[in-house]
């Protein structure tokens, strides 16, 4: 049986105000002290910057940094010099509402490039687990390797790009109990897929993936997966769901409950140029 996550008489928020509150003070700060093993986390003053030996580094801070002009140029550089030295790349994530704000400029000065700008939604977790009926398709949590790599092989069509990362990241993950993967089944084919990840000693779990093949949109798979997650997310005691939501997703998010709170970019910068 998993863990359940600590549960308190406090109400939870739902104005978009509030929700962002919780995510600065709960959420965000666990991208540097909630690590798999082996990460490295090294302070810069206001920013953390996070090493793994295999993968992208990764640098983020609180809302308000209290640096800016000359001094926040300096900070900047000293990330990618301590990257550069690794020969390794790495991305520093950025949010709509974080001071100064005129960081992406700086960034941007500073030879990173924007990697695409997502919207953060959140919901509650009790309102988005009523389940969805699906015909013809079967929801279903990873067993196993195998179910892996089918996972990421239809992410890869759905989004474009490889996904061996995910596969890596899954096959390493599939003791903890904090990660659950999700897949939906069609006649004997993975046509969607995402997972859960319990930010543990939060409120919060994040929802990423649900991506979908083209044939299989509009019959309610992303909605249900959605339900799913939900209904793990309160039996573990979670109040919160987060979701980074692409401008495909995030409409169907909307109509669910989920609350815009704000948008989120990350910066990379890479050794190769």
């Amino acid at each position: 049986m998993r863990p359940a996550a600590p549960r308190n008489s406090v109400q939870p928020v739902t104005d978009a105000s509030a929700l962002l509150s919780a995510f600065d003070a709960q959420a965000r700060p666990a991208e540097w002290t909630v690590l798999d093993p082996g990460a490295e986390v090294h302070r810069d003053g206001p920013v953390f910057r996070v090493s793994w030996p295999r993968r992208s580094g990764f640098v983020g801070g609180p809302p308000h940094l209290g640096v800016d002009g000359p001094a926040l140029d300096a900070l900047i550089a000293r990330q990618r010099d301590h990257f550069a030295a690794r020969d390794q790349a790495f991305e520093w994530k950025t949010w709509s509402h974080d001071t100064p704000a005129d960081l992406p400029e700086r960034l941007t000065a500073a030879g990173f490039e924007p990697d695409g700008r997502e919207t953060v939604l959140i919901g509650l977790a009790e309102q988005m687990a009523t389940p969805v009926h699906l015909d013809g398709v079967v929801l279903r949590e990873v067993a196993d390797e195998q179910d892996v790599h089918r996972l990421a092989a239809t992410a890869t069509e759905v989004f474009g790009r490889p996904h061996d990362w995910l596969v890596d990241r899954l096959v390493e993950k599939r003791d903890d109990p904090n990660m659950i993967a999700v897949l939906a089944e069609a006649d004997g084919r993975v046509v969607s897929s995402s997972r859960i990840e319990i930010v543990p000693g939060t409120e919060f779990a994040g929802l990423w993936g649900g991506g979908t093949l083209a044939e299989w949109r509009g019959r309610g798979i992303y909605r249900a997966l959605v339900a799913y997650r939900a209904r793990l997310a309160v039996s573990r005691g979670i109040r919160y769901l987060q979701v980074d939501a692409t401008e495909d997703s995030r409409p169907i998010l909307e109509r669910l409950g989920f609350v815009a709170v704000t948008t989120t970019t990350g910066y990379v910068w890479n050794p190769t140029g």
